[in-house]
């Protein structure tokens, strides 16, 4: 077997800048970092022993210390709260994600910034602290879908993110706005230590990418790696298994950015030593066999490496698992090779006295013990359970072992993939909410040389749901009452689910009253019963009304408001030729501009605003029109007139005066 290297692996500029600062820094303060300052525990320790300490907040410095900002970066909260400690700073801060970061705080001004990234990630959480509280991230396509729209939109990308799925959602971006600025903020040296690990894949068959399990960066080579050939991601070289490379004649070795020099030497070593000592136990065997083959097979199961045996349980420890296969000693099962599923303790899969299928890893180990796979050995019968089912496209069923990053991983004899945008519809905010569920999937993608099951639970239940819908577009009939769920609001309405399908609740069908929003009266998740109003075959589409299910209010105005009554009411809007007025719930009648005042009124608002309680006269019920004619004119002049004819009948009364009166009046003034 060949090991072939590649051309770009290990330490990028920023992490090997980062490490040079920390250790001049060290030889002159006592110096602690926020948080570890790679993602690779082998560096980290050996910091340890030159005295840098990790802390994982600003809090836990100490006054005098020296707090080193890794290259990931932080967000501006953490700079305000080590100057107000007093807490000397030596920022490591990458520049590619400096400029990230400026980027980010720039154009949080003038758009919603959105960042392409894991939101968990250190980088990503400072990039985001530098844009603001707006801000926000996405990492794969289904989340950018759930974006609503923007004016305008600032895009940036996360230093490690692979060019294909940051250009993905950008193109999905597009459809959220009308003005898109992107800012292509992936680092070069991570493009091309993906590409040369892409490029090296395709050639081997089998990869290796050494670096650490909570590198961003070096799980993501990985993914990539995995997507050409069978890859393992190790830490260090003791994770190596030889049994990886049985029938490999080429293997590929990469690092990722955190990974440094003298640990890929080590596993590139023993690698290569591993070939050699594959090549001498082959002619080992070729020598045993020819020379004492009797005496081998006499009272011994047969077995070699890649052998599916059975064997009975005789002994358990906290990590290993002991099988009687008939061989001079037992073989060991290690923890991680009992099960798909992660294991604590090994009686959560075996008990003494189990009979157990196996397959051979090592003939023997260090110890002389055979080595074992229980995991391995359910896998062969599992691959081929899987391709019938892939090839039939029947449903099987498994439950949800582990949640990782973008999914979950079920237990089909071997790991599957079940990726969150095929569990359900819609976007799933917890996937820990299935752990431990039974799903019921299709495999929707399946390699077994590469150990690749992908499955759907969503397609099952999008066949489902197309027959309900089927059923029910050719059951469902106009004016029915049905009973559904509240699924989704928006601007203009409630998607309800009436067993199959959503309909549209329209803003205007929901009250007689005017709806601003329909979360004025329904939420997501309310049990609602609606009218069906219409029903759309053609382009499958159903209307429903809840406004329909009450008494009109226009009813009963006729009794209500009888003409020439006077009324009181709130004005409630204002237009060109008058004020509406709203009378109670649902009803609103119109004050027409001529009617506002006993005096010539040139603009409505001259007159009333929004909110005033006014009174007035009706002049006009059309019930059939929904329509209500008032006239404050009319009653301020019905007013004016009984106050008039009050005056009149209080007055007091005069003596009526004659000529002669007026005569004597004026004979005695002389």
């Amino acid at each position: 077997m060949k090991v072939i290297r590649a051309t770009k692996a290990g330490f990028c500029f920023g992490v090997k800048r980062a490490l040079e600062m920390a250790d001049r820094t060290a030889a002159v303060s006592e110096t602690v970092t926020l948080g570890p300052l790679i993602h690779n525990q082998q560096v980290v320790d050996r910091m340890a022993k030159k005295g840098i300490q990790v802390v994982h907040a600003v809090e836990e410095a100490r006054t005098g210390q020296t707090l080193i900002v890794r290259s990931h970066g932080v967000p501006p909260a953490v700079y305000q709260a080590a100057e107000a400690k007093e807490i000397n700073i030596v920022d490591a801060t990458c520049p590619f994600v400096q400029k990230a970061q400026r980027l980010a705080a720039e154009s949080a001004k003038t758009c919603q910034v959105v960042v392409v990234g894991d939101k968990h990630h250190p980088e990503v959480q400072g990039i985001l602290g530098w844009a603001g509280k707006g801000a926000v991230s996405v990492e794969t396509l289904e989340e950018s879908e759930q974006l609503p729209r923007y004016d305008c939109i600032a895009v940036l990308a996360q230093t490690t993110q692979p060019a294909g799925n940051f250009q993905g959602i950008v193109e999905e971006l597009r459809q959220h706005t009308e003005r898109l600025t992107i800012h292509n903020t992936i680092c070069n040296a991570t493009e091309e230590r993906q590409e040369v690990a892409r490029e090296l894949a395709v050639q081997v068959d089998v990869m290796v990418v050494v670096g650490g399990r909570n590198s961003a960066n070096t799980r993501k080579l990985a993914d990539i790696c995995s997507e050409h050939a069978k890859t393992y991601l190790i830490e260090t070289e003791e994770e190596l298994q030889s049994v990886w490379f049985q029938g490999a004649k080429t293997a590929g070795l990469t690092a990722g950015a955190s990974t440094p020099d003298w640990i890929i030497e080590e596993v590139f070593r023993k690698m290569s030593e591993m070939n050699e000592n594959e090549s001498q136990l082959e002619m080992d065997n070729i020598e045993h066999k020819e020379g004492n083959m009797e005496a081998w097979d006499e009272g011994l199961q047969k077995i070699h490496r890649g052998a599916v045996v059975t064997g009975t349980v005789v002994k358990i420890t906290d990590n290993e698992v002991f099988v009687d296969i008939g061989w001079k000693s037992e073989g060991i099962i290690s923890l991680r090779e009992l099960s798909v599923a992660r294991v604590e303790r090994p009686e959560e899969v075996v008990a003494l006295g189990d009979r157990v299928t196996v397959l051979v890893l090592r003939v023997e180990n260090e110890e002389g013990y055979p080595v074992l796979s229980r995991r391995r050995a359910g896998e062969v019968e599992a691959a081929k359970r899987l391709e019938k089912a892939f090839e039939s496209q029947e449903e099987i069923q498994a439950k949800v072992a582990e949640v990782v990053k973008g999914g979950l991983l079920v237990d089909v004899g071997m790991r599957g993939f079940v990726p969150a945008s095929q569990i359900q519809f819609g976007y799933v905010e917890d996937l820990n909410q299935f752990l431990g569920q039974t799903l019921r999937m299709r495999v929707i993608d399946f390699d077994p040389d590469k150990k690749k099951v992908v499955l759907s639970q969503k397609v099952i239940l999008a066949e489902e749901q197309s027959t309900k819908k089927a059923r029910l577009l050719e059951t469902l009939q106009e004016g029915e009452v049905v009973k559904g769920i509240v699924r989704r609001l928006t601007n203009f309405g409630a998607f309800v689910d009436i067993g199959g399908m959503d309909g549209l609740l329209h803003v205007s069908d929901i009250a007689y009253s005017r709806v601003k929003h329909p979360s004025e009266f329904v939420n997501v998740g309310d049990e609602v019963e609606v009218q069906v109003l219409k029903v759309d075959r053609e382009h499958e589409k159903v209307s429903l009304g809840l406004k329909q299910l009450k008494q009109s209010p226009w009813a009963t105005v006729a009794e209500k408001y009888p003409v020439g009554s006077l009324v009181s009411g709130k004005v409630v809007r204002l237009a060109p030729f008058g004020a509406f007025v709203q009378l109670e719930d649902g009803v609103d009648a119109l004050v027409h501009i001529s009617q506002l005042s006993d005096r010539r009124v040139v603009k409505v608002e001259d007159a009333v605003k929004v909110g005033d309680m006014i009174s007035a006269k009706v002049s006009e019920v059309k019930p059939e029109e929904k329509r209500i004619s008032l006239s404050i004119r009319e009653a301020i002049a019905e007013a004016s007139a009984e106050v008039d004819a009050e005056l009149l009948v209080n007055q007091p009364e005069i003596a009526p005066v004659t000529i002669g009166d007026t005569v004597s009046a004026d004979k005695t003034e002389e």
